[in-house]
């Protein structure tokens, strides 16, 4: 597998900070993919797929892959309460305006598909140019059983004597991911890794994201969350994207019934579901990347 170009740029809010993403393909092309990870993760869970639409696309393409702030490459943030979409969004508002896409289309898994819809709906110039959405396991509804689930473990990495250690560290707590092979999820868990020393001076690894995240987590309470969907499906309803919505069928944070609604409102988003996976589908399965690429290099 090809490997991609690391880049940075500085970003502004809620205070200065550095902002890494993973190109892959032409850096001049005039169709951009632009992926955005989950809560806990990185660029470079998009491995897959990008490499899967740099091949199969007819005409140049660009897939860039930001690693959000506190998170794999990019800066932490001294105060971890400017963890929170407002910031996120305002990030990508500066990816978008440093790389400068003429066609744009968005791939977002959880949290990076939250921050794909307030940008479809709230700023005018980019809702305008997304040409495709793509919705991972993720809708205006978030279910309080599932950000209770998370919260169970969030910023409780350890120090792990080996990469391999730190993988079923993650599997045990990420298994709703759906089937892997050993190789496969290796893969999607190095990226995850940086190495550190532990006290006895012995070389080890740690997660690669802040953990002080868990803190602007935690302070969501469930009566938040409820106001919060007003908001988010307002958002939803003014998307103007085509879209495809990707569900596990086995999730716990976009239930079926959600999914369901956004099939008939908004921009009505084509529904695709991936038996025996539930939260959420990691897009590195042949089947789902070929839903994936399917929609967004169709001609119409």
């Amino acid at each position: 597998m090809n490997t991609p170009r690391l880049e940075f740029i500085h970003c502004t809010a809620p205070v200065p900070h550095r902002m890494a993403y993973w190109e892959w393909g032409d850096p001049a092309a005039a169709h951009t993919v632009l992926c955005v990870h989950g809560l806990t993760r990185q660029g470079r869970d998009f491995d897959v797929l990008a490499q899967t639409l740099v091949e199969r696309a007819d005409n140049p393409i660009r897939v860039l892959c930001p690693d959000v702030v506190g998170r794999g490459k990019s800066d932490f943030l001294v105060d971890p309460q400017g963890y929170q979409l407002p910031t996120y969004v305002a990030d990508m508002l500066e990816l978008l305006a440093h790389t400068k896409p003429q066609t744009l289309d968005w791939v977002g898994t959880s949290m990076g598909g939250l921050i794909g819809m307030l940008l479809c709906a709230y700023a005018p110039t980019v809702g305008s140019m997304v040409r495709r959405l793509v919705l991972n396991d993720v809708g205006p509804v978030i279910e309080w059983s599932a950000l209770q689930r998370i919260g169970q473990y969030l910023g409780k990495g350890g120090i792990y004597a080996s990469a391999q250690q730190a993988a079923d560290a993650m599997w045990a707590i990420s298994s709703s991911f759906g089937p892997h092979t050993p190789a496969q999820w290796l893969a999607l868990s190095e990226p995850m890794l940086k190495p550190v020393r532990t006290a006895q001076g012995d070389a080890a690894y740690a997660l690669h994201y802040d953990p002080a995240i868990a803190q602007a987590f935690g302070a969501t309470s469930p009566e938040q969350a409820q106001q919060g969907e007003a908001l988010l499906w307002q958002a939803y309803d003014a998307i103007t994207a085509r879209t495809l919505l990707l569900r596990g069928a086995e999730s716990d944070l976009l239930s079926q019934a959600t999914a369901l609604q956004m099939t008939q409102r908004g921009p009505r988003a084509q529904l695709q579901e991936f038996g025996g996976v539930g939260h959420a589908p990691t897009l590195v399965d042949a089947q789902q990347t070929q839903v994936v690429a399917d929609f967004l290099l169709a001609a119409s």
